[in-house]
């Protein structure tokens, strides 16, 4: 088998990002793989790594100069055995089909450890928002949504924001759509409050992070209270875990963007925050505001050439990576480990490089959170979200939030008992990786080749 998955793989060598999500699935899976010999017969992992089907376009819209634009959109349909496909859109220049791929693979085991009836997919474009006018991103919105309407569907494929895709985004995606399927219907979460929105849906993924680390804390006796955490980006992701952080009296050391990292040794509050998402929600600007205001916090410019990420590198007790891809190294790993980092959660897909998740994970005194599960709280919420669709209901906050983390206690359960069934006590990229992939495998042989 292993030779088959290699072949496979060897005919897209150029997507590293997608190599480095399979192989880490598999660096966990040989105790699975030799305990049920009907995966390797009903070739599941091959399956598995070949999407469903690719869907790849041109994007042209017409800039505010009257220039006509070319950009390439993507949805990569990844696995439907559990439910419609679900899974973001991300609008950044980075998109590439090599990421798509990478998160729509994720996807499926941080969707399949939610429980919910969802399949996995994710999309995007090479678009960058920053910096265009509302009309520019209105009408490159339009021309998305005019070709990857026909794929896409409350029971299809149903959308949600990432990266670039904020509330505006959503809205536009959502309005085209709309008009063009002549029907009003739940093909996107995180849509606005006012016209099929959930109560927590922006918030979701940041607070079920911060309840996953809550939980694997207490399990090693400790809790956030006191501790002082490293945040990586700014974005609704970071603002949300910055947020559920401060109010479990952790101290929010830094913060991130494109451009450089605050740090601010007397740590966020409220307050403080609120600037900041004024600062990047509205004004749309960079995190050197922030230091305009707080003169006593520092601000640190990106330097290319640095062999490290500094964001990394300031004393503290807790990492939450809530940025993008690849953000932290080996010599992050190094810094992380000589600063006594007692707990890393994966806000962020695959923020670590595979050295750096190789040695972070190597060391016993280090909690280690995979994104497949820490994560999932956004994909859940957008669950809650689709049901209340369905239901014509608006739940309160207060039940969205109990539903979140019930669901983020329960996939640390998971992690944990399937780690110990399969000989990898307290390893929750273990658990993660095994629980996920046997939920879909066992879809998969029940419905056939197909």
């Amino acid at each position: 088998m292993a030779q088959e998955i290699e072949l496979m793989l060897s005919r897209d060598a150029h997507e590293k990002e997608f190599r480095q999500a399979v192989e880490t699935l598999l660096s966990s899976l040989s105790p699975v793989l030799e305990s049920n010999s009907r995966y390797g017969i009903e070739a599941v992992i091959e399956r598995l790594i070949e999407p469903e089907r690719i869907i790849s376009f041109r994007v042209p819209w017409t800039d505010d100069q009257g220039q006509v634009r070319i950009n390439r959109g993507y949805r990569v349909e990844m696995s439907s055995v559990l439910g419609p496909y679900n899974g973001g859109v991300r609008f950044h220049p980075s998109v590439s089909q090599s990421i798509i791929k990478f998160l729509a693979f994720e996807q499926i085991f941080t969707n399949a450890l939610t429980t919910m009836p969802l399949g996995a997919a994710a999309g995007g474009s090479d678009f960058d928002p920053k910096g265009k006018s509302a009309n520019e991103v209105m009408g490159f919105c339009q021309s998305y949504m005019r070709e990857l309407y026909r794929h896409i569907g409350a029971d299809t494929d149903v959308l949600s924001g990432d990266i670039g895709v904020g509330g505006r985004e959503i809205g536009y995606l959502f309005g085209m759509h709309r008009k063009l399927a002549n029907a009003f219907t739940g093909v996107i979460t995180g849509k606005g409050l006012g016209w099929g929105g959930s109560l927590l849906r922006p918030e979701a993924a940041g607070f079920g992070c911060v309840y996953f680390a809550e939980n694997m804390l207490a399990r090693a006796g400790l809790s956030l209270k006191g501790m002082g955490c490293l945040v990586s980006g700014s974005g609704k992701m970071a603002q949300a875990i910055a947020e559920k952080l401060i109010a479990s009296e952790a101290r929010v050391l830094t913060l991130s963007d494109s451009r450089g990292h605050i740090h601010d040794p007397n740590g966020l509050d409220m307050e403080k925050l609120a600037f900041v998402k004024h600062i990047k929600n509205e004004r749309r600007d960079s995190l050197e505001a922030y230091v305009e205001k707080y003169p006593h916090a520092g601000y640190l410019p990106v330097d290319p050439q640095l062999p490290y990420n500094p964001v990394w590198n300031h004393d503290a007790d807790c990492v939450f990576p809530a940025a993008t891809e690849y953000e932290i190294g080996l010599r992050d790993g190094y810094n992380l480990i000589n600063n006594h980092i007692k707990l890393i959660c994966e806000g962020s897909n695959m923020p670590c490089t595979a050295e750096a998740m190789a040695l972070l994970t190597d060391k016993k005194s280090i909690l280690y959170g995979p994104a497949k599960a820490v994560n999932a709280g956004g994909v859940a919420v957008a669950g809650l979200e689709m049901a209340q669709n369905n239901m014509r209901l608006s739940w309160s906050r207060e039940e969205v939030d109990s539903r979140l983390k019930l669901i983020m206690n329960d996939i640390h359960a998971t992690c944990l008992e399937v780690a110990e069934q399969y000989g990898q006590p307290g390893n929750y990229v273990h658990g993660a990786n095994i629980a996920g992939f046997i939920r879909v495998a066992e879809a998969m042989l029940d419905q056939g080749t197909v």
